[in-house]
């Protein structure tokens, strides 16, 4: 399963799990269950209706010039041939089966996926599924095996992938940082940090107290009294005051 690092439109990178392609190809299979399920009961309903009338639906149908009779037709078939474009579109990224098995087709730029990525996945699909009619989706299978995103053809064209939603994403992951409700901030100057800065404060602050680095610390302290010209109190660590900072950031930027 592969990870897949989305960077929002703060510069902040998100970690995800990619959907299993055995959940996707589950998904695939209940989303093809349903779509049969309704061209049955559609002949079901045609076959039932001609037998109890006298004249009969059929017969009615043989009544009508050709270009009626291509009308009809083509009206009972969209709902199948949009049913991946209409369900992924008003749905956010998930159809029946995607629902079922909580997964979900996002943007890998950050940005939410649109009309034009859920059409261009849904054209792509003739090339991805319906390309080969006797191995029906050995390309898009292929195609996601091999790809370093588990994107078949239409994810890498309209840039978007499938997401496992039940791999939660931990707030460590962001420059997010848990704040009380009666938080009081202390350095005001953090504002001039940019959310990159942050993030690259966050990453560095964490694995410096993992590994117990107090130079890397200091040199850290250091660096962001340079940038925002926090004066400090010479009463505070190295650590408290980092670890204010980050606060104080999610506070004023309300990233909390």
């Amino acid at each position: 399963m592969a990870e897949i690092q989305i960077q929002t439109t703060q510069n902040v990178n998100i970690n995800f799990k990619s959907a299993e392609i055995e959940k996707r190809v589950l998904a695939f299979l209940i989303d093809i269950l349903i779509k049969y399920s309704y061209a049955g009961l559609v002949g079901y309903i045609i076959y039932s209706l001609s037998k109890g009338n006298k004249t009969g639906v059929l017969d009615t149908l043989d009544s009508l010039d050709q270009w009626s009779i291509m009308a009809i037709v083509i009206i009972l078939v969209l709902p199948i041939v949009f049913y991946s474009l209409v369900f992924e579109t008003f749905f956010l990224g998930q159809t029946i089966g995607k629902k079922l098995f909580n997964i979900k087709v996002v943007k890998i730029d950050g940005f939410r996926a649109n009309f034009i990525d859920y059409f261009i996945r849904w054209v792509m699909r003739i090339i991805d599924i319906s390309f080969l009619p006797i191995l029906p989706g050995i390309i898009a299978f292929l195609t996601a095996f091999n790809s370093k995103k588990a994107q078949r053809l239409g994810g890498i064209a309209s840039g978007t992938a499938v997401i496992d939603l039940q791999k939660k994403v931990l707030i460590s992951n962001t420059i997010l940082k848990e704040l009380e409700i009666s938080y009081i901030p202390k350095y005001p100057n953090v504002i001039k940090l940019t959310d990159n800065d942050m993030r690259i404060i966050k990453e560095t602050f964490e694995n410096a107290v993992k590994k117990q680095n107090y130079k890397t610390l200091q040199k850290l302290k250091n660096k962001i009294i340079e940038v925002t010209k926090i004066e400090p109190s010479n009463k505070e660590s190295d650590l408290n005051f980092i670890d204010t900072v980050i606060k104080d950031f999610n506070f004023y930027t309300g990233k909390a």
